[in-house]
């Protein structure tokens, strides 16, 4: 089968296009026929060599562990009804999912519903918990401030969404023009402001009535924020951010 794989630790240009055995499921397991792989910033630091938490792997290797597509095969005793079905999840492995099949544990598997396509599937896998545990987590309550940092982001983007279904009044935070179009026009928000603005603060005090913080939940807060308007009644952090090419 085709694959990408990562020869040595570096820049984009350490993947190159190769063949290799396709995987046999084994107990428990499942042979997933591959439509979308994704690529998150975790993937390409541990492609760079740098772990933010998973021990890195030998060289070379195939990198991908979010993947979505069809189940090809099932092993001794897994449900062949699997066999066929749309799904997205995590490799087995952790890696090996930049190829045309992979394989997954039968328990991790998540069927994706009709409508849903495989490519939003899998940007959902893993941004889409996140950001629901961090949203579980604050506990928000209707009508009170949320302020989201990196609001047009793969987590940002959903926390905006989330806190506004919760009943919330949701200030986005971004750096762009373009972005701030995309998180008023598109995801919702009530307020939204450029960290990249002298004048953010003060309107980020405009809106919650001169308060800035007092009744505010933060989601991926820059320290700049905390470090001006004060600390916020929860404070949520969640990523990192590490200089380089991607």
């Amino acid at each position: 089968m085709r694959v990408v794989q990562a020869v040595r630790f570096g820049e984009p240009e350490v993947l190159v296009p190769t063949e290799a055995p396709a995987p046999v499921a084994g107990a428990g397991h499942v042979v997933i026929e591959v439509s979308v792989a994704a690529i998150d910033f975790v993937q390409t630091q541990i492609r760079r060599g740098f772990t933010p938490g998973p021990p890195l792997p030998t060289p070379p290797y195939v990198p991908g562990a979010s993947i979505a597509g069809r189940v090809r095969a099932v092993g001794p005793g897994t449900d062949p009804a699997w066999i066929g079905r749309r799904v997205v999840t995590h490799t087995a492995s952790g890696y090996g999912g930049n190829a045309e099949l992979a394989a997954a544990e039968v328990e991790a598997l998540i069927p994706v519903p009709d409508g849903l396509g495989l490519p939003e599937a899998a940007a959902l896998l893993d941004d889409g918990a996140t950001a629901l545990a961090l949203v579980e987590t604050a506990g928000i309550r209707p009508h009170e401030w949320v302020l989201v940092a990196a609001a047009a982001g793969g987590v940002g983007s959903l926390l905006v969404q989330l806190a506004r279904v919760a009943g919330a009044r949701v200030i986005g935070a971004v750096g762009s023009t373009p972005k701030r179009e995309l998180v008023r026009d598109k995801l919702g928000a009530d307020v939204v402001v450029d960290y990249s603005s002298p004048g953010w603060p003060d309107r980020v005090r405009a809106a919650t009535g001169g308060r800035g913080r007092g009744s505010a939940t933060w989601a991926q807060p820059p320290q700049q924020a905390i470090r001006i308007l004060g600390r916020p009644e929860r404070d949520l952090n969640v990523g990192f951010i590490r200089a380089g090419t991607v």
